[in-house]
């Protein structure tokens, strides 16, 4: 087994109308497809220079997407389907995978700004010494989530996009009894009031 740890990118195609679209109040159509499509190159951006791991693009709804085509080149990272399912399926399908080639895995989206690649690392530094790591989202869910192994439980039955998805985690993980790593908390960007949490320059 390679100890590498795998970096996925979830990510939605910056399409108008399908990509941030809780921010289309705020920035339009156009302007929220537009923050999408720079949130994914600074998150891919993060991703290959924590250089721990493969990164995985994971798309969705098509792989085949100039945005996605043109990213999976530039930053020479691999591009995968991210599937059916709910949120919590689509995680655990992408980890397992990724578990299949390194010693852990991490999953992030690309709604947080704050996450770069000096905490990409400090994360995989946690998962040489505990099963799981997390890092919370002030709104209640997690900008992070990183496994030494499968654990599907974690992903089954959780009220995805509400302010409870890291509490019931939380639950999940005392029942299965892993003591997992948690790392300080980040902010999401989801609503239009957390725009003020967004580099200014991203918005040009």
């Amino acid at each position: 087994m390679n100890q590498c740890c795998a970096i996925i990118v979830l990510a939605k195609a910056p399409v108008a109308g399908l990509a941030k679209t809780r921010l289309i109040p705020a920035l339009g159509a156009q302007g929220a497809a537009r923050l999408a499509q720079r949130m994914l190159d600074e998150t891919l951006a993060a991703a290959t220079e924590a250089d721990v791991g493969p990164v995985i693009l994971c798309c969705t709804p098509d792989i085949d997407h100039p945005a996605f085509t043109s990213a999976a080149r530039r930053y020479g990272v691999v591009s995968t389907e991210q599937g059916g399912g709910d949120l919590g399926a689509r995680m655990h399908r992408a980890l397992t995978t990724a578990l299949q080639g390194c010693a852990a895995a991490i999953v992030i989206g690309t709604d947080c700004p704050t996450l770069d690649a000096p905490h990409l690392r400090l994360a995989a530094q946690a998962l040489q010494a505990a099963p799981a790591v997390f890092i919370p989202a002030t709104d209640g869910g997690y900008v992070l989530a990183g496994l030494a192994r499968p654990m599907p439980m974690l992903f089954e039955s959780i009220a995805w996009s509400t302010d409870v998805v890291m509490a019931q985690t939380r639950e999940r993980l005392a029942q299965i009894g892993v003591v997992a790593a948690e790392l300080s908390p980040m902010q999401d960007i989801d609503l239009p009031a957390d725009l003020i949490h967004l580099p200014r320059e991203w918005l040009d």
